[in-house]
C-alpha cells in the first residue's frame, strides 16, 4: 500500500510521464471527522495529448464500471500512450460501502450535479467532485448499471446532436444508443455543461460483475482511446448493429399488484404486442400493458412487487439500425 498516495488535490503536473499513479483523493470528512477520499487512477503518457476520464459507482450499488476501469488500466501501456487516462474507480464511497444507490444522506448524487459549493451532505460533496476530478478531463464516460430490481441492455445515453458525444456513444460497442439532452443536472449533463465531451454507459445489472458487458465496454474505452490518438490500436466494431433511438420513456404501472414483464431486453416489439400483466395477490389479471409503436427494450423491471406508478418497461421509439461504429 505505501505507493498510493493521500493527497487533497488531483495535481496531474506533478506525476510522472510514463507511469501508473494510484491516490486516493479527499474530499470530505466524515461524522468523526475523519477522511472521506476517492479512489483514482492515473496513467500519464510519455506524450501529450487528450485526458479521458471514466468514472464508476456514482450510485453505489453499481459495480460493472469498477472492473471496466480496472481492466482498462491493466491493458493500456503508459509507456506507449498518448495523453492522460484517469479513472475513478468509487465516486461514490459512502453508498457503496453499504451497498446502497444513494449517498448518506439519501440524496442521489445524480440528480442534483454540479451541487453548490456550499449546501448540503450531498451537494457538498458533488461540487467538490466536479471541481476536484471532472474538470480535469476533456472527455469523460459514466459507467452506470441498472438499479435494484431492474435489468439494462448494454446501452448509452448521450447527446447525438453533439458530434463528438455522438461518435464517442457509437465506439462503445453498445446494443443501443440513446440521445439525450444535457439539460438535467446528471453527471453527465453538468460535465457537458463545463465544455467536457461526456457520455453515459449503462453496464446491465447492480451488485454484479458481469463480463459478458464489461469486456464489450472495454472495447468500447479503447475504441474512444483509438479515436482520440491516444493509443495506436485499430477501432473493432461490435458483431451486432448497434440500434439507435432519438427518443425513449419508461411505461408505469397506474395499478398496483404483482408485474410480470415479457420481452428481454434488447429486443424489437411491435404496435400491439403484450409488455406486462398486472395480477392481484390472488392471481387474477388486473392490467395488460401493451405497445404503442415499435421500440426496442432498453431496460425493464424484474420486481414483481408493484405499487401504483412503479416502473414496467423502458423502451427506446423507432428505432434504426447502425450501419458501424467508426
Amino acid at each position: 500500500m505505501s505507493d498510493i498516495k493521500a493527497v487533497s488535490n488531483l495535481d496531474i503536473e506533478e506525476l510522472k510521464p510514463g507511469e501508473t499513479s494510484k491516490l486516493w483523493l479527499h474530499l470530505v470528512d466524515n461524522g468523526i471527522g475523519e477522511p472521506i477520499r476517492i479512489p483514482i487512477m492515473i496513467k500519464k503518457g510519455m506524450n501529450k495529448g487528450p485526458t479521458l476520464g471514466l468514472t464508476a459507482a456514482i450510485h453505489g450499488n453499481e459495480l460493472n464500471g469498477i472492473s471496466v476501469i480496472q481492466t482498462v488500466f491493466k491493458k493500456i501501456d503508459a509507456s506507449k500512450l498518448n495523453g492522460t487516462l484517469i479513472g475513478v474507480l468509487a465516486s461514490n464511497i459512502p453508498g457503496l460501502l453499504v451497498q446502497k444507490r444513494h449517498f448518506s444522506d439519501g440524496v442521489d448524487l445524480n440528480r442534483i450535479a454540479p451541487g453548490k459549493a456550499v449546501g448540503t451532505e450531498a451537494e457538498v460533496y458533488i461540487n467538490r467532485f466536479m471541481e476536484r476530478i471532472i474538470k480535469k478531463f476533456g472527455h469523460h464516460i459514466d459507467l452506470h448499471t441498472a438499479s435494484f430490481g431492474r435489468v439494462n441492455s448494454h446501452y448509452v445515453r448521450a447527446s447525438l446532436d453533439n458530434e463528438e458525444t455522438a461518435k464517442l456513444a457509437k465506439l462503445q460497442s453498445a446494443q443501443i444508443v440513446v440521445n439525450k439532452r444535457v439539460d438535467d443536472k446528471t453527471l453527465r449533463g453538468a460535465a457537458q455543461k463545463m465544455g467536457i465531451n461526456s457520455i453515459t454507459v449503462e453496464l446491465k445489472d447492480p451488485f454484479i460483475f458481469q463480463s459478458c458487458v464489461t469486456d464489450s465496454a472495454v472495447q468500447g474505452v479503447k475504441n474512444v482511446m483509438s479515436h482520440l490518438g491516444m493509443i495506436d490500436e485499430v477501432i473493432l466494431c461490435p458483431p451486432r448493429k448497434t440500434i439507435i433511438c432519438h427518443e425513449s420513456n419508461w411505461l408505469y404501472t397506474d395499478r398496483g399488484g404483482i408485474l410480470k414483464v415479457f420481452p428481454e431486453v434488447a429486443t424489437i416489439v411491435k404496435k400491439g404486442d403484450l409488455l406486462a400483466e398486472l395480477t392481484d395477490i390472488f392471481g387474477e389479471t388486473i392490467k395488460s400493458y401493451f405497445a404503442q409503436q415499435e421500440s426496442v427494450v432498453i431496460g425493464k423491471s424484474i420486481n414483481p412487487i408493484c405499487q401504483t406508478g412503479g416502473r414496467i418497461i423502458h423502451l427506446g421509439h423507432s428505432p434504426e439500425f447502425l450501419d458501424e461504429c467508426n
